[in-house]
């Protein structure tokens, strides 16, 4: 029984974490746009990582894989240095 009720509670709490996480790819994707949009000063090998990580962040997006989707945008945002 306690198994059950820690397996329930487990779920729900994964079910509740998806929907921050759906919401919070744009805003990051936005803040990549944002920074990109100010010419920052990055090698070209490191531009079109920052533009790849970020157009698969938000293919992962749109395909529902929220966690993938964040790890990508976060790689993008440690490379031009903004969180």
């Amino acid at each position: 029984m306690l198994v059950r009720s820690l397996f329930a509670a487990a779920l729900v709490l994964a079910l509740q974490a998806a929907p921050a996480l759906a919401f919070q790819c744009p805003k990051d994707w936005a803040k990549i746009d944002t920074a990109l949009g100010k010419s920052p000063q990055l090698s070209a090998d490191q531009l079109a990582e920052v533009k790849s990580l970020r157009a698969e962040g938000e293919t992962q997006h749109k395909a529902g894989a929220h966690q993938d989707a964040v790890d990508a945008l976060a790689k993008a945002m440690a490379i031009l240095g903004i969180m």
